[in-house]
């Protein structure tokens, strides 16, 4: 079992990992990538509770799903799905 390989991490569900975590990018029917935004579960889970967006590493995310990631979070809060502070979390 090595460090970074397959087997054995947390996100597939390996050895000590438990489940693996649902993936916050989709495919779409074209074969395009997206993060819904309106999916405001899954979007809280990639958050701090006091409402950052976790960095690549935590999330084990490729540098362009992170910037879907990101991008889903601000439209959310924008719309007021999600805030932008911890006041309200």
């Amino acid at each position: 079992m090595s460090r970074h390989g397959g087997s054995g991490g947390p996100r597939d569900g390996g050895r000590f990992g438990g489940p693996p975590r649902p993936k916050l990018v989709k495919t779409s029917g074209e074969g395009i990538e997206y993060v819904d935004y309106k999916d405001v579960e899954s979007l809280r889970r990639a958050m701090s509770p006091n409402g950052k967006i976790y960095g690549r590493k935590r999330l084990q995310t490729t540098a362009r799903e992170q910037k879907l990631i990101a991008q889903a979070v601000k439209r959310a809060r924008f719309l007021g799905l999600l805030p932008y502070t911890s006041a309200t979390l």
